[in-house]
């Protein structure tokens, strides 16, 4: 009975050792995978964008509004997004989304998988539910993002396509900056992003709002604040949505990725989507986030944009 234990035990302990060593390959398959694509960098747009965003209020209205002035006469874009809405949500037509006739209450909303499916955008950028491990978790993160991937590319080979990284609640637990600085890797690469490639044979390039909002926050630490902006809860309204100025900064972010051009000296006098003045923080924070934003930017290989 003694041997007979000690086998099965042994028999165990060899099945867990194949299963770590099989998730431990696979790991790798996936990074190399990754590598591969992300080796080639992708051409600057020669000519302003047609972009369409999927999402929720960390999308939201003003932001995408203050991209269209960064980019100039002839950006466009559309949009569809809900209230925490994952992008299984916006997937399934059986799946309600929450909040769908007031988010989408304006001109700029066009439905989601006629749009990207219509082969009229350049890009297209996707942005899953917080908090990202209950999206990976039950809502099928990357199985989902590679269908979105996949549609759009159907219609429209050259279609370029992005994840759009965000944040947690500022109030988080374990720390707001612990958890950006920790999740990028445990959640949004290793889990979202580079399995969703097993589906495609084009990259889904990363848009690094999270990694670009805690640079930030370490910037105006290490300069005891810049104009109205002390710390990082001076980028929110609530313990998750951006306020001007943190829409300022997630645009900027998104126009340095989609045109991969350095931000430095776009205007920061904008107007939010109704048309009103936004919040204005001035000529010294508006720079540094610029800086910011270009730093983060050209340090991944994920957003497309050359290192250096």
């Amino acid at each position: 009975m003694v041997a007979l234990s000690r086998r099965l035990f042994l028999g165990a302990a060899a099945l867990a050792s194949l299963s770590g060593g099989s998730w431990v390959f696979r790991r790798a398959q996936l990074q190399d995978r990754a590598a591969e694509l992300y080796a080639t960098r992708l051409t600057p747009p020669t000519a302003p964008m047609q972009v369409y965003h999927l999402g929720h209020s960390l999308v939201g209205e003003d932001m995408p509004a203050m991209l269209s002035q960064m980019a100039g006469a002839g950006h466009s874009y559309h949009s569809q997004t809900g209230w925490g809405t994952s992008l299984r949500e916006h997937w399934e037509p059986e799946m309600p989304v929450n909040g769908f006739d007031r988010a989408n209450d304006h001109a700029r909303h066009r439905p989601a998988r006629a749009a990207i499916g219509s082969g009229e955008y350049d890009a297209v950028v996707l942005t899953e539910m917080v908090e990202i491990a209950d999206a990976i978790r039950y809502h099928d993160s990357p199985d989902y993002l590679a269908r979105w991937a996949n549609l759009a590319r159907e219609a429209r080979p050259d279609t370029r396509v992005y994840l759009y990284e965000t944040w947690h609640y500022t109030d988080d637990g374990t720390g707001w900056l612990n958890r950006i600085d920790r999740d990028l890797d445990k959640y949004w690469r290793r889990q979202v992003l580079y399995p969703a490639l097993q589906q495609s044979d084009l990259p889904i390039h990363l848009i690094p709002a999270g990694q670009v909002m805690a640079a930030f926050a370490r910037a105006l630490d290490a300069q005891g604040g810049v104009g109205p902006l002390q710390g990082h809860r001076d980028l929110f309204k609530d313990n998750i949505h951006f306020n001007d100025y943190g829409a300022y900064l997630i645009a900027l972010t998104h126009y340095a990725v989609l045109y991969q051009r350095d931000p430095a000296g776009l205007p920061h006098a904008l107007l939010r989507a109704d048309g009103a003045p936004a919040d204005d923080m001035g000529a010294e924070a508006a720079a540094l986030m610029q800086r910011v934003v270009w730093d983060v930017v050209t340090s991944l290989p994920q957003t497309g944009v050359p290192q250096g």
